[in-house]
C-alpha cells in the first residue's frame, strides 16, 4: 500500500477466500501485528489461538447462530482472547489487536472478516464463547472477543465510497444544543 490512507479505503470485509494456503511469513507478519496493538498501560492482556486445521475451522463457524459461516472457507482464522484480570478494559485492547490484524491482512494483499463473539448466541442461546471454548480448550478465566478469518480474497470488493461518510456525525468543542441541530 503506498499510504496509510489507501490502506483504510481499500479495507473491506472479505467473506469468500480462494483454498490457498496463507505463507508461515504472511501468519507471522499477521501475528506480529496484533502483538504491537497498543494495550492500557502496557497490560498486554490479549492471548491468540492460530487455528489452520480445516475440520476446526468448520466447527467454529457454527460457533454462532449466523455470520460465523464464512470461517469454514478460510485457510486460518486467529481466536482473539482477553483476560479480564489483567486489564478491566481487555474489550478494547482485544479490540484493537483485532483492527491491527485486519489492516495487516489488508496491507498482505489478503482477505479477512471479524467475526463477533461476545455477546453472541448460537442458536440454541447457548452463548457462542461457550462452544468456541470448548472446542479449542480456551481456559475459564479468559474471553473471546473475535474470530478474525484470514484468506486470499475469493472476490473482489470496491474500495469505501468517501461519498458516504457520515461528516454530521462528527461534532467540534460540544455537542450541538437543540436550536441548531
Amino acid at each position: 500500500m503506498d499510504s496509510f490512507s489507501d490502506l483504510i479505503l481499500r479495507r473491506r470485509s472479505m467473506r469468500k477466500f480462494t483454498e490457498q494456503e496463507l505463507s508461515q511469513d504472511e501468519v507471522v507478519a499477521l501475528l506480529r501485528a496484533a502483538l504491537m496493538a497498543p494495550t492500557s498501560k502496557g497490560t498486554r492482556a490479549w492471548q491468540f489461538v492460530v487455528v489452520d486445521d480445516k475440520e476446526t475451522l468448520v466447527r467454529l463457524s457454527q460457533c454462532k447462530d449466523k455470520g460465523a459461516e464464512l470461517i469454514a472457507g478460510a485457510p486460518l482464522a486467529v481466536v482473539v482472547l482477553g483476560d479480564p484480570a489483567v486489564s478491566d478494559v481487555w474489550i478494547e485492547d482485544t479490540s484493537v489487536a483485532t483492527t491491527y490484524l485486519l489492516l495487516q491482512a489488508e496491507d498482505l494483499g489478503l482477505g479477512a472478516c471479524w467475526v463477533q463473539v461476545r455477546n453472541r448466541s448460537m442458536a440454541d442461546g447457548k452463548p457462542a464463547e461457550e462452544m468456541v471454548r470448548s472446542i479449542l480448550g480456551i481456559p475459564e478465566h479468559l474471553r473471546v472477543l473475535s474470530i478474525v478469518a484470514v484468506g486470499h480474497k475469493g472476490m473482489e470488493r470496491k474500495p469505501f465510497n468517501e461519498d458516504n461518510l457520515q461528516w454530521e456525525k462528527v461534532h467540534i468543542n460540544a455537542w450541538p444544543q437543540a436550536d441548531e441541530e
